[in-house]
């Protein structure tokens, strides 16, 4: 029988005024004269029109507008404006209200935000990804109003902690993509917190054992934890208020992803994560004096336990990109252990937290805003027409959201390039016309060449040649979106040039061959010669591969099949064995899709998933469906990229099938080790081996090996059992060879 739901209609009422008071309640610290009248009117346009509608969860959905406001207010600190936009954001969408209306209620401003804000809609060409396409739409309103992407992060914040009731399919999609652009987008707003949360709630639903196990073991180690930082905290605490500076000192707990990719980075277990928390002391300094009062505090810690050299970061001289200032470094505690901490005023802290926001804020004081060249950056790379979306992604993906570094001129000036970035990148930074006559630079005054890597600090000179041009290669040495698209656009007029010439030249030769110069005998032309297109064909012309004695040939082939005429038939038998060929034998063993059927695939080289591993599958342009692992590297970017592309995959085992995955075992060297492992490989778990890496320094063993398993239990069980062998110290699973 099946449990109908009970609601009470008047018991929700409450709810929903209860949680719109509390909305107010944290709209406070900006509301001006009038505003509480906006926000009224927004909220009852948003009940009324979301009045039958329930989320996935059985609640009314009018909660979860009220929910985005409230962060958009208390996380992210934004003000009226950007309160009644988050409260109609889906009404345009979902509902028959139209852009006109709220225009007709709320004014032009928020009216465009809703219109960035509203998904959209309307058929996109089906290679480009939906979601791409919807990111760069989203990114275009950002050049107008940043307010658009903070309450489209306040959106998805909401949507990734309430994402339980979900089918899974959909959990790994949003995810995926939240872990791929939306953290990324928060962490490059400046805003830490909620980028941390989101990486976090990204990682419950990709991995969930990880997560659930280093959330138990933190959590197992609370009591140990607050009692360290309570003796840490103490000497600290008392020479501060002896040399008159008011600060505030806690620890906090590092985030669980960022614990998690330090244990993948390090290759370490969780129990050799040191730096599990950190200890920020934020200061109450006036704005004149809150460089010296960090440093004095710095002082003051760095005398009470031995810092770490190399850790030093100094975001206080030099803030980051998104405006985020403060000391870090790690000081040896007095328990032996490697201890992180951070010193900022309270203004810096507001910025690290709410970012954007408390930016607009403080704005007249920060000297140099380093957001405002990142917005300009956006708005550079929208500029270029012609990249398609997800070109545009990965661009922005690699420019925007990397790490930067700073670069001095010769003469002394600051520029900013992301991590990775080259000389040549360095050149299209000062300018185009720079960029294109590049031959080489000076860093430091010594000669490299135009594919050299930056390093944070250097000092380059460009060295220009007037008879350079923008070469082909050139493509895969720079990584900053400007430099490619100004490469992209003169080879493109470079090809345009030759393209004409061959032309004219084709024309001459096909004339001599009495074959006529039209669009169609041009595309049996660039078939025959296998060229993508017809400018390709001028272009092979123009180089002299293709000559009078081709064309020729191309003239015999053609009259060949005119011949032939039509005495070719398809053979039916012949169509069914090719498709049985194709459809592979019966033995399949993976079911994919919504119904889950048995189709044909492969395993992904990538990740080499078993049966047992989460998976799904991929529809590639020809290589039929792939099937990946949820936690494969490349994961993330195909769900967020190609959603439309991916299928459900799940295992049904039957058959012992073996597949191929990889062991990394490290050790420590000592007589018959080799021949312990192989033994247990062999003989106790019959599985054949594929092949052995193994390489010892100085005592250590590090070995890579190949095996063929059943599915995960049986590796599971075999990685047990290596570890119990005498010198070794860990396994584990590798995806790619």
């Amino acid at each position: 029988m099946k449990s109908t739901l009970v609601i009470d209609i008047e018991a929700e009422k409450q709810e929903i005024l209860k949680r719109y008071r509390a909305l107010l309640r944290a709209s406070k610290s900006t509301l001006q004269k009038g505003d509480k009248k906006e926000i009224r009117k927004a909220f009852e346009m948003a009940l009324e029109s979301h009045k039958d509608m329930r989320r996935k969860s059985g609640e009314p959905y009018i909660y979860h507008p009220i929910a985005v406001a409230q962060i958009a207010a208390e996380e992210i600190g934004l003000g009226t404006t950007s309160i009644v936009c988050a409260l109609l954001h889906d009404v345009v969408e979902d509902t028959d209200i139209t852009l006109d209306d709220i225009e007709r209620e709320f004014g032009k401003k928020t009216a465009k935000i809703i219109d960035g804000l509203t998904k959209i809609s309307g058929v996109f060409d089906y290679n480009s990804s939906l979601q791409a396409e919807n990111f760069r739409k989203m990114l275009l309103t950002l050049a107008d109003d940043v307010r658009v992407i903070l309450i489209k992060l306040a959106d998805r914040l909401h949507n990734m902690r309430t994402m339980d009731f979900m089918p899974r399919q959909k959990q790994l999609k949003i995810a995926s993509e939240t872990i791929y652009l939306y953290a990324p987008l928060a962490h490059r707003l400046g805003l830490y917190a909620i980028k941390s949360e989101l990486e976090d709630l990204s990682m419950k639903y990709l991995e969930p054992d990880t997560y659930k196990f280093i959330a138990t073991q933190l959590n197992e180690k609370k009591a140990e934890r607050n009692l360290f930082i309570k003796t840490f905290v103490e000497p600290v605490n008392e020479i501060l208020a002896e040399q008159g500076l008011v600060a505030n000192i806690y620890g906090r707990p590092k985030s669980i992803h960022s614990i998690w990719n330090k244990m993948k980075k390090k290759n370490i277990p969780f129990e050799e994560v040191y730096d599990l928390f950190a200890i920020r002391i934020i200061l109450d300094s006036a704005p004149e004096h809150e460089k010296a009062d960090c440093w004095k505090a710095y002082s003051i810690v760095t005398d009470l336990y031995r810092p770490n050299p190399d850790r030093l970061r100094d975001w206080v001289s030099s803030p980051k990109g998104n405006g985020y200032e403060s000391l870090h470094t790690t000081v040896m505690g007095p328990k032996g252990q490697w201890v992180e901490v951070q010193i900022r005023t309270q203004r810096m802290n507001e910025i690290a937290e709410k970012g954007f926001a408390a930016h607009w804020k403080y704005k007249e004081s920060s000297n140099d805003n380093g957001l405002d060249q990142w917005i300009q950056k956006v708005r550079e790379m929208l500029s270029n027409p012609e990249a398609n979306a997800l070109d545009f992604l990965d661009d922005f993906k690699m420019n925007l959201f990397s790490d930067e570094i700073f670069i001095f001129t010769p003469k002394g000036a600051l520029l900013q390039l992301p991590l990775g970035a080259t000389a040549l990148d360095f050149a299209f930074e000062i300018h185009t016309d720079v960029g294109a006559r590049c031959i080489g630079a000076k860093v430091n005054h010594k000669l490299v060449p135009l594919s050299h890597k930056l390093q944070n600090g250097d000092q380059v000179e460009i060295i220009t040649s007037s008879k350079q041009v923008p070469k082909e290669d050139w493509l895969n040495i720079v990584v900053t979106a400007k430099a490619k698209s100004k490469i992209k656009s003169s080879l493109k007029e470079e090809k345009r040039k030759i393209a004409e010439n061959g032309k004219e030249t084709l024309e001459r030769k096909l004339k001599s061959l009495k074959i006529t110069y039209n669009t169609d005998n041009l595309n049996k032309l660039t078939y025959f010669f296998k060229l993508h297109s017809t400018q390709d064909l001028f272009i092979a012309v123009a180089n002299g591969k293709i000559e009078l004695k081709d064309l020729k040939d191309y003239l015999s082939s053609e009259k060949e099949i005119e011949n032939r005429g039509n005495d070719y038939k398809s053979d039916g038998k012949q169509v069914e064995a090719l498709l049985n060929k194709v459809k592979g034998p019966e033995s399949d063993i993976l079911l994919i899709g919504e119904d889950l059927q048995k189709i044909d695939y492969t395993l992904a080289a990538c990740c080499n998933p078993i049966p047992g591993d989460d998976v799904f599958g991929f529809v590639t342009v020809n290589e039929g469906i792939k099937i990946h692992r949820t936690n494969c590297p490349n994961a993330a970017q195909l769900m967020a990229n190609y959603g439309y592309r991916v299928v459900k995959a799940k295992w049904n085992g039957q058959q012992e099938l073996t597949f191929l995955t990889g062991l990394h075992i490290i050790g420590i060297d000592d007589v018959g080790l080799i021949n312990n492992i192989t033994k247990v490989i062999s003989n106790d778990f019959k599985v054949n081996m594929r092949s052995i890496t193994v390489d010892t320094n100085d005592g250590i063993f590090d070995g890579s090996i190949m095996v063929f398993v059943n599915d995960k239990e049986h590796l599971d069980n075999l990685i047990k059992n290596l570890l119990e062998v005498k010198g070794v110290t860990g396994v584990t699973r590798f995806d790619a060879q």
